[in-house]
C-alpha cells in the first residue's frame, strides 16, 4: 500500500534536505496559491497579515482561536504545499494548548508555532511585548509535545521572545529547554545584530526559523547569508501584505484622480487562471449538467 505523505511528513522532508528554506509568509487562501503558484516549497500563516487582512485590527491579541483555525483551514484547502499555522500562545492555559495544537493538525497544518508571551499576545516587533515565567513557557511547550505524542501529526516550532525583556541569553537557554522538551523547530524572535544571531544558531540544536519584517529590529540578511549564519527557515511575515497594501492604495489614489490605471493592474486573463477558473472550466467538463457555454 502507497503511503501517502501528510504535511507534516512533507515539512519533515524539506528540513532533511539540509537546504535553507525561503518562506514568504500567506494571510489567506489567495495569496497562499500564489506562493505556490510562484514554486516556493513552504508557507506561514502571519498573524500579523491574517489579523489585518480578516478583522482589520493590529496583531494584538485580537483574533479567536476559532477564526484562527477557519482561516488555516481554508489556506490548507487552496493548496498543497506545507503550512505552518501561528498558534499564538495557545489561547489559554496548558491544556488549551494541547487542543489548539489538535486542532490545527486537523485543520491540515504541517506545524504550529507556540510561544511565550503574556496574553494577549503582540507583534514580536512592536513595543509593549513581555513573556511569561519559565515554568508556564515551559508548560505550554510541554503540553503542545504531548499533543503531538497523542497522536496530532503535526511539527512543534517553539518560539521565545524573552529576548525583548530579559536579553538574548535568556531566549537562548528557554529556546534550549524548548528543544529539550521536544520541539521540532526553534525560533528566537528579533535577535538585533548579526553577532546574535551567530551566537543563537551556534548554540542551540536542530533547525532554526529567522523572522524578517522589512523596517524591524532583525537585520534584513540574504539567504546566502542567513544559511551561512546557520538557519533552515527564512520567513518574510509581512513582504506580501505590504506589497498588496501598497499597490491597493496607490490603485485607489489613482481611480480617487481619475487616471488611467491599467499599468497597475494584473490582466484579466492572469487573474482568472491564477485564482482557478481556467482549471475549474477544464475539470467542469467531464460533467455534462455543469458544463456552461461562453
Amino acid at each position: 500500500m502507497t503511503h501517502i505523505m501528510t504535511p507534516a511528513d512533507r515539512l519533515r522532508a524539506l528540513l532533511a534536505t539540509g537546504d535553507l528554506i525561503t518562506m514568504p509568509c500567506c494571510f489567506d487562501a489567495l495569496s497562499a496559491k500564489l506562493i505556490e503558484q510562484e514554486g516556493f516549497a513552504l508557507t506561514f500563516m502571519s498573524g500579523f497579515a491574517t489579523s489585518a487582512a480578516r478583522i482589520g485590527a493590529p496583531d494584538l491579541g485580537l483574533m479567536s482561536y476559532g477564526e484562527v483555525l477557519d482561516q488555516a483551514r481554508n489556506i490548507t484547502d487552496a493548496i498543497s504545499i506545507p503550512l505552518i499555522g501561528d498558534g499564538d500562545t495557545g489561547y489559554g492555559n496548558a491544556m488549551n494548548v494541547r487542543r489548539t495544537v489538535t486542532g490545527f493538525a486537523k485543520a491540515g497544518c504541517a506545524a504550529v508555532m507556540i510561544e511565550d508571551q503574556l496574553a494577549p499576545k503582540r507583534c514580536g516587533h512592536t513595543k509593549g511585548k513581555e513573556v511569561v515565567g519559565r515554568d508556564e513557557a515551559f508548560d505550554r511547550i510541554r503540553a503542545a509535545v504531548d499533543a503531538r505524542e497523542a497522536g496530532a501529526d503535526i511539527l512543534i516550532l517553539a518560539r521565545t521572545d524573552a529576548r525583548h525583556q530579559h536579553g538574548l541569553s535568556e531566549a537562548i537557554d528557554r529556546a534550549a529547554k524548548f528543544k529539550e522538551l521536544g520541539a521540532d523547530i526553534l525560533f528566537v524572535e528579533a535577535p538585533k545584530t548579526v553577532d546574535e544571531m551567530r551566537t543563537l544558531c551556534a548554540e542551540l540544536p536542530g533547525p532554526k526559523m529567522a523572522n524578517i519584517v522589512e523596517g524591524g529590529e532583525t537585520p534584513d540578511l540574504s539567504p546566502a547569508e542567513l544559511k551561512e549564519i546557520g538557519y533552515q527557515i527564512a520567513a518574510y511575515p509581512l513582504s506580501l501584505m505590504a506589497a498588496a497594501m501598497k499597490a491597493m492604495v496607490e490603485t485607489l489614489q489613482t481611480m480617487k484622480a481619475g487616471q488611467p490605471r491599467d499599468d497597475k493592474l494584473m490582466n484579466w486573463a492572469d487573474l482568472r487562471n491564477r485564482i482557478g477558473f481556467d482549471e475549474y472550466y477544464e475539470e467542469s467538463e467531464r460533467y455534462a449538467s455543469s458544463r456552461r457555454d461562453g
